[in-house]
């Protein structure tokens, strides 16, 4: 009778909603939100990935484009999704840490509202000038600003974004006064400053090599501790006599809150494999991405950090912006 009871136990449990969907997870396709228009790093970075994660999971991973408010659009339609692991999303800094100090009425709570999985990459910011800019280093850029106050500008891939901060922690450091212009994304400001219609930005190194290497952009300074190994040659801001502008983008695969165990468990996995096959690697570190794959554990820890660290920042540089 006893073994009986048992087995009637275990077929009641199995046949619970939740253990079914963590057993069979994932069943259907999933989408990743990327909170950023197509052709940014954060776009770049989520569809090498997710490629290669779709492989591994076998189930298609589609991408959906949710771009507004420096990733805050995106990242809140994943806070917002059902907690089944069939939406997800790859998003930058800014919408997870940066936002909750910069922008107004943030409509989610990173630490509550979110589930971590695993920090996926972090990238270093470049500042660059469109070549038509008569300047070639960064002590020149720092000379035209002085000598022109509130007349140039400086795009980012919008409020709230890691771009937006380090021009804020530029203008801090270098005692410049210089206009922050925000963007749905790193692609159209991209193309502004193609055009001319801004004079300088920072932004992750996948999206701004292809126009460096073709000469149209001219990099001036690395916002970070260390060189980066795509662009050897161009000097960090420490080197430059402003350590304190240190802006190191990353981005992060979270779900919705209350997404079950054994789901996170198996993106996690899903996530770090992918970040060690060789044709992610061969795609994403070229292009000065560090992949990462932790644990959700050390993921959510850091991520406390972060919104610690920029809330200083945002601070001091006074800063604040409605979405």
């Amino acid at each position: 009778m006893r073994t009986l009871k048992w087995l009637l136990l275990a077929l009641i449990v199995a046949s619970l909603p939740g253990v079914v969907a963590a057993e069979t997870y994932p069943s259907r396709p999933i989408k990743l939100v990327v909170p950023f228009p197509p052709g940014g790093p954060n776009d770049i970075i989520a569809r090498v990935i997710g490629q290669r994660m779709s492989e591994l999971l076998g189930q298609q991973i589609v991408i959906d484009n949710r771009g507004g408010a420096g990733g805050v659009v995106g990242t809140d339609a994943v806070a917002k999704a059902a907690p089944d692991g069939y939406t997800i999303g790859i998003c930058s800094a800014g919408a997870i840490a940066i936002s909750a100090s910069l922008v107004e009425k943030v409509p989610y709570d990173s630490t509550k509202d979110l589930t971590p999985i695993t920090l996926v990459a972090t990238v270093p910011e470049l500042l660059v000038v469109p070549e038509s800019l008569p300047v070639k280093t960064f002590q020149e850029l720092v000379a035209m600003a002085k000598a022109q106050p509130g007349k140039l500008n400086f795009a980012s891939s919008g409020p709230g974004s890691m771009p937006h901060l380090a021009g804020e922690l530029l203008k801090i450091n270098a005692k410049i006064d210089i206009v922050h212009v925000p963007y749905r994304g790193a692609a159209p400001a991209v193309n502004d400053l193609l055009g001319g219609q801004v004079q300088m930005v920072f932004l992750d190194t996948p999206v701004l090599l292809p126009h460096i290497k073709s000469g149209k952009f001219r990099a001036l300074a690395v916002a970070a501790k260390e060189r980066a190994p795509s662009v050897p040659d161009v000097p960090t801001m420490g080197e430059l006599g402003l350590a304190s502008v240190d802006a190191e983008n990353w981005y992060g695969m979270v779900g919705p809150a209350n997404l079950p165990k054994d789901i996170v468990d198996k993106l996690n996995k899903a996530a770090a494999d992918a970040m060690k096959s060789p044709e992610v690697i061969a795609k994403l570190s070229p292009q000065g991405a560090k992949l990462v794959g932790d644990s959700p554990e050390k993921f959510g820890a850091f991520i406390k950090s972060e919104i610690v660290k920029w809330g200083a920042v945002v601070k001091a540089s006074g800063a604040k912006q409605s979405l």
